[in-house]
């Protein structure tokens, strides 16, 4: 069991290369929820070209901004939530920290919920059924496995990663190649082409959907690294084991929701079981293996980054009681919307909106907050609201706040009723209202990571260099 929770990684602790991001980041992104957002893409009102530009702009874009807050951890040692300390002041970061827990926790209910449905809806075309007893002991095996990863920590986590990587890698590819009799080309072309406002909207969702899910984590898993490591390697393996595997999923998602109006809209309701559908009934049962591996790696890493947020919240307890305690609540989140609730794309694409818009403002500013700085952490000065960092940083703390306030004024929710608030910019900005061309643009999300970013840069700047002249 990892013994380090929130604390600095000593020197004699950290090992490894850049390459080995690679595996951790393809293991939590290679689930078959990818395929599903093909579908989700198309919901734009979009052509396929268009989805799969916004596709590739949206996901290596996302997940190079996790790549950039990476090198944060090389160089600090520390987990995310503590280095993005430095830019908001220890006491200051409480809230960005608050907000990062709630977004982690929420990735692992939907992932653990996902796991719990398709294999609730495998089983019962195996005839096997599907009643509440299968999804419970799904929901059972699913608990085990993720819990299991983020109680035992770091070392666990890069070994089960590294097996996900490998076996959902090849029954993935498998998968692909059963489901390539199904892609009819003329379908797909005939699809009409949407505006302008509707790719954006596009390309922010899977901005959102991606690495903007994983901006708030990323520094979290090259923490250990040598802080001699390049800077440009961390970078480069965790932009390509992140973006590679949704990429590939995400085209052929587009492919057969294209093709198949009813397996488009039965994703809605069961993203990764209604895939089954297409699949020969031999296969079925690896199905499953993929499906729930692919989502338990991406809840694992969830659970020990939503772990350590807790903690860096001010949570006193050990590292693995912090898991324990999410474990919980994801659990409590899936019997809720896998027993009980009746949509899961709606409150899913609300949650990434909202959630969105302030985690993409903290992301902002922690870049240019990194870019800034020439030099390593402070590390005692982290712990430390009397240090060179400061109880509370202002500056930050407002930019993120108004940054919100702006972003959830230009986007628009009609997947939740209570959430039809936002929006309330797009009218007074000239912008056609909440019904008009840029309504489901969700232009907010890119207003709010602009915002933070270049306030930040032009303010703060030279306070990074005066916290860089006092000696250590």
């Amino acid at each position: 069991m990892e013994a380090n929770g929130i604390n600095v990684i000593g020197d004699d602790e950290r090992k490894g290369t850049a390459r080995q991001l690679f595996w951790p980041w393809f293991g939590a992104n290679v689930s078959v929820l990818g395929l599903s957002y093909g579908s989700f893409t198309l919901g734009f009102g979009i052509s396929f070209w268009q989805a799969v530009i916004a596709g590739l702009v949206g996901i290596v874009f996302s997940f190079l901004l996790c790549g950039f807050v990476a090198v944060a951890g090389k160089r600090g040692s520390a987990p995310t939530m503590i280095l993005s300390r430095a830019a908001f002041g220890v006491r200051g970061n409480w809230v960005a920290t608050a907000i990062s827990w709630v977004l982690t926790v929420g990735w692992e209910t939907v992932l653990t919920v996902l796991a719990t449905l398709a294999t609730a809806t495998v089983f019962t075309q195996l005839g096997w059924g599907g009643g509440p007893v299968v999804k419970i002991l799904a929901l059972l095996v699913v608990a085990v496995l993720t819990i299991g990863g983020g109680v035992m920590g770091f070392d666990l986590i890069m070994r089960m990663q590294t097996v996900i990587t490998i076996v959902t890698a090849v029954l993935t590819l498998i998968f692909i190649a059963f489901v390539i009799p199904h892609i009819d080309w003329a379908k797909v072309s005939a699809v009409p082409a949407g505006s302008t406002g509707s790719v954006v909207g596009a390309l922010v969702f899977l901005m959102t959907g991606f690495g903007l899910g994983w901006v708030n984590a990323a520094a979290d898993y090259s923490r250990y690294l040598p802080r001699t490591t390049s800077s440009r390697a961390v970078i480069g393996w965790t932009t390509f084991g992140s973006a590679l595997a949704p990429v590939v999923l995400l085209v052929m998602g587009l492919l057969l929701a294209a093709s198949s109006p009813d397996l488009n809209k039965a994703i809605a309701a069961d993203p990764i079981g209604a895939l089954a559908s297409v699949l020969p009934t031999w296969y079925l049962v690896p199905f499953v293996i993929v499906a729930v591996l692919g989502l338990v790696g991406g809840a694992v890493l969830n659970i020990y980054s939503s772990g350590l947020a807790l903690l860096a919240a001010g949570l006193k307890a050990p590292r693995f009681a912090a898991a324990l305690i999410d474990g919980v609540i994801i659990i409590l989140g899936t019997i809720y919307v896998a027993f009980f609730a009746d949509d899961f794309l709606g409150p899913f694409q609300g949650f990434l909106i909202t959630l969105g818009t302030p985690i993409a403002a903290w992301c902002g500013v922690m870049l240019a907050d990194i870019a800034s700085r020439r030099n390593g952490y402070a590390e005692a000065d982290l712990y430390d609201p009397r240090g060179r960092y400061g109880s509370v940083r202002w500056v930050a703390v407002g930019t993120v706040l108004v940054s919100t306030v702006v972003g959830w004024g230009l986007v628009t929710n009609t997947y939740a009723e209570w959430l039809s608030w936002q929006g309330y910019l797009l009218g007074p900005l000239g912008l056609g209202g909440r019904d008009g061309a840029w309504a489901a643009a969700n232009l907010g999300v890119l207003a709010a990571l602009v915002i933070g970013f270049v306030v930040t840069w032009a303010t703060q700047r030279s306070k990074v260099r005066e916290q860089e002249l006092v000696a250590v």
